[in-house]
């Protein structure tokens, strides 16, 4: 409860530019929830799904995977049903290269949305909190002009002292920010570099090979 109390009198010490950063912590906390929950539920969804399809690839059974993938809405379905369709026209292995590819940019999109309004975002509320301060320290010093000498070190201290929170404020949403971005730019990666691994198996299998119709 002390705890609460300590935040609110701080936040609303720091003037009107406080909202705007909290705005955009609450966008960020958004962002990161839904992006985690969706990579890891791609991800996931992926490993199942090609430890479906990996066995019937590997012995050549192209409806047995194309039944499996068809079913699914999965990134690696999609991708690896643009193979599967080609590799029952011509089975080369650029050929299947050029149609896995454009299956992986098809589902890229997807896999890397909103991610990179983290970083923006933790640079806006840096931002955000550096003009708050600097308003409030002119907002302090215009003051002090028509302030009774006795007064002024008092009103000087406090004008400092609220401006700053704006800064400190601004730097405990950039900092959260900058990390969930680099840590979900990370899982953006590793989930891409699985797709491309999937991609490569899947060609290196079935290229060059007969299909069974």
């Amino acid at each position: 409860m002390n705890f609460f109390a300590t935040f609110l009198h701080f936040f609303e010490a720091g003037g009107a530019f406080m909202y705007p950063i909290a705005v955009v912590g609450i966008c960020a906390i958004a962002i990161t929830i839904e992006r985690w929950l969706f990579l890891t539920r791609v991800g996931r969804e992926n490993s199942k799904l090609w430890g479906e399809v990996s066995p019937l690839i590997a012995q050549g059974d192209v409806d047995g995977a194309e039944r499996v993938t068809q079913g699914s809405d999965t990134a690696i379905a999609r991708i690896l049903g643009n193979g599967l369709t080609q590799a029952r026209i011509d089975n080369k292995r650029s050929e299947l290269e050029v149609a896995t590819e454009e299956g992986l940019m098809e589902v890229l999109p997807a896999i890397e949305k909103r991610t990179h309004y983290l970083g923006t975002f933790s640079n806006m509320s840096t931002l955000l909190g550096l003009l708050g301060t600097v308003l409030g320290l002119i907002g302090s010093f215009a003051a002090l002009g028509s302030a009774d000498p006795a007064e002024k070190a008092d009103l000087l201290s406090k004008g400092i002292s609220e401006a700053m929170n704006c800064t400190a404020f601004g730097l405990m949403v950039a900092i959260p920010s900058l990390l969930m971005h680099s840590y979900l730019q990370a899982k953006t990666t590793e989930l891409v570099d699985a797709l491309e691994a999937a991609c490569g198996k899947f060609v290196n299998v079935l290229s060059n090979r007969a299909p069974r119709r």
